[in-house]
């Protein structure tokens, strides 16, 4: 898979480089308005995730998957199994293949892809510097084209050493790297890592809508974009859980392991 872009630009995030735009909100906006349910995951079945949906990234990619990332991402069930109604993704700390943690990444590439929808999931964070969770999709046509061309919607990006903030992102010709589009959000009175939120989008032939739970935080149109609009094409999901890398930093001396990501479900709408 051509991995190289995700953590490129998120390496430009950490440098403070990155396009901030607001979302004018207003009272007549709505959260959800897709409700036929198109497919979904439950994790209700113990065991590996259902390989009729998720296929595996392995290994460490390109340069730490574009991004200096210091796991080695897995099919095992210490680092991924469905376990009590949830999805576990588990970073480890240990020697392994030349790495010295251990994680996973799964992806539905040419197993399920959609054009436009909403497509959320139900995700309680782990904790500490350098943990580095995301849920996010690529364009179908990511292996023919360069990124950032396929396109990209960070859905969930979110630091384990901040556990009341995460931020949203869309990467496409002319607005990608240090001049992605991104919106952070922040919990008042709550934390990510304490219990699930439910992340999302709502995505129509000219807009991209981001949630957290109830409230839509962010919005993108093609006027907002310095660039060709590429969200016209169906895309692909991605859940995983990095270790280090040019963005979060390394794992300090207070980041204790194991650190699990917990999906509670992945839905999608149309």
């Amino acid at each position: 898979m051509k991995m190289t872009l995700k953590d490129i630009k998120l390496f430009a995030l950490s440098l403070f480089g990155i396009a901030i735009v607001g979302c004018s909100t207003n009272e007549k906006q709505t959260v959800t308005t897709m409700t036929q349910l198109v497919k979904q995951d439950e994790f209700d079945v113990d065991g590996a995730p259902d390989n009729s949906m998720w296929s595996y990234d392995i290994g460490t990619g390109n340069n730490g998957w574009g991004n200096n990332e210091l796991e080695y991402y897995t099919s095992r069930p210490q680092n991924i199994k469905v376990d009590g109604g949830v999805l576990r993704i588990t970073a480890i700390q240990e020697s392994y293949m030349g790495k010295g943690y251990t994680s996973a990444r799964i992806t539905s590439k040419n197993k399920f892809e959609q054009k436009h929808g909403r497509f959320e999931a139900r995700i309680k964070m782990p904790l500490g510097k350098g943990i580095w969770p995301a849920f996010w999709m690529l364009g179908a046509n990511s292996s023919s084209v360069s990124w950032p061309q396929c396109g990209e919607i960070d859905i969930m990006e979110y630091l384990g050493n901040n556990p009341t903030s995460f931020f949203g992102t869309v990467h496409g010709p002319g607005y990608a790297g240090s001049n992605s589009i991104s919106k952070i959000f922040n919990l008042t009175n709550a934390r990510f890592d304490t219990d699930y939120h439910i992340f999302g989008i709502e995505w129509g032939e000219d807009y991209i809508n981001f949630y957290v739970d109830d409230v839509l935080f962010h919005q993108i149109t093609p006027a907002e974009v310095p660039g060709e609009w590429v969200f016209n094409q169906p895309f692909y999901i991605i859940l995983n859980l990095a270790v280090g890398g040019n963005l979060p930093g390394s794992p300090n001396a207070e980041t204790t392991f194991p650190q699990t990501m917990l999906v509670d479900y992945v839905r999608v709408y149309k």
